[in-house]
């Protein structure tokens, strides 16, 4: 049975119980439940925002954001993201659902490791990357309440040394096809030009967390 917390559960369809096992069945544990963490804190911060958005697309791009980090889905030579949000659509197209929400989730898991351009954009696309930085990155942390964190981490336990673990798993599905981390070209320039500037680091910053361990 999934939790209610705060007025949000999984919905409770054919589509979303598909979705549920086919990731449980796919991903590994740390993956399975980090994603669902992910759906709660995106459609908790959904609701928190008054933003009107479709639980069942959420929960699609929550459940399959990582999927390309999965053996059966890594590609050779493609994002892992792109991968994921590929392993989406045709799960999505095979069960009839219109190409405009297909669209909606392909984007949100494609753009969920891209900051500053989602909140710009669709609910769906925007919540999926609320959910990812707030249980990878602790982005707003506080924002949620020691209730609602408990409540969605005991449904969905982090695990012991969940950061590490979470840095080890990127790198393992990623470490084969390095050239496709290129990334904030912006970042390159101003190292480039500017004297003394270092770019945010993205583990340093899961270490640095307020999410304990």
């Amino acid at each position: 049975m999934k939790p209610t917390i705060n007025g949000v559960g999984v919905p409770d369809s054919q589509l979303a119980r598909e979705i549920t096992d086919l990731v449980r069945d796919t991903a590994s544990p740390l993956l399975f439940h980090h994603s669902s963490r992910v759906y709660y804190f995106g459609a908790l911060a959904g609701k928190r925002r008054g933003l009107s958005f479709d639980a069942e697309l959420l929960y699609a791009g929550a459940m399959f954001h990582d999927m390309g980090l999965t053996p059966q889905h890594r590609s050779a030579d493609q994002r892992f993201e792109v991968d994921g949000a590929n392993v989406a659509r045709d799960f999505l197209r095979s069960h009839g659902i219109a190409q405009a929400d297909i669209d909606t989730v392909w984007t949100a898991i494609a753009l969920h490791t891209t900051p500053g351009i989602p909140e710009h954009m669709h609910p769906v696309v925007a919540l999926v990357t609320a959910g990812v930085e707030m249980d990878v990155l602790g982005i707003d942390y506080q924002r949620f309440g020691e209730r609602e964190r408990n409540a969605v981490v005991h449904a969905h336990p982090r695990g012991s040394r969940f950061k590490e673990a979470i840095i080890q798993t990127f790198y393992d599905g990623i470490q084969h096809k390095p050239a496709t981390t290129f990334g904030n070209v912006k970042a390159d320039v101003i190292a480039d030009k500017q004297r003394g500037f270092f770019p945010g680091n993205f583990c340093s910053v899961i270490r640095s967390s307020a999410w304990p361990e």
